[in-house]
């Protein structure tokens, strides 16, 4: 996640290599998926919650309120994110295999960011 979130200004100037991005998206949708299934569990249990003081609970409230909203967020800009570099990388190939054929678990991106 750090290699696409964090280092784009280098990506900025060098540019992406295909085969790297869609290795990076499918961190990203296999991330968002993990978070699904067990970060939301967690914090629907409130580990801790009866020791937290009323600020600190409206917090960790808003927390939890919010979580599955902005996973549907990160979820959708994967998305749009893979549904253009796709485009890209058929208008670039042409004719020949796209890079995304190298990839058969990108098989799996819907099912990773629909949950």
């Amino acid at each position: 996640i750090e290699e696409l979130t964090e280092k784009s200004a280098n990506y900025r100037y060098q540019g992406y290599h295909l085969d790297e991005l869609y290795m990076l998206i499918l961190a990203m949708a296999r991330f968002v998926n993990a978070a699904r299934k067990q970060t939301v569990q967690v914090l629907r249990m409130g580990s801790g919650a009866d020791r937290l003081g009323s600020q600190d609970r409206v917090l960790r409230d808003m927390v939890v309120n919010n979580f599955g909203s902005n996973l549907n967020i990160l979820a959708d800009s994967v998305n749009k994110l893979y549904v253009k570099v796709v485009e890209i990388d058929k208008d670039e190939a042409g004719r020949s295999p796209t890079v995304l054929s190298k990839f058969p678990e990108l098989s799996e991106i819907g099912r990773y960011l629909v949950g």
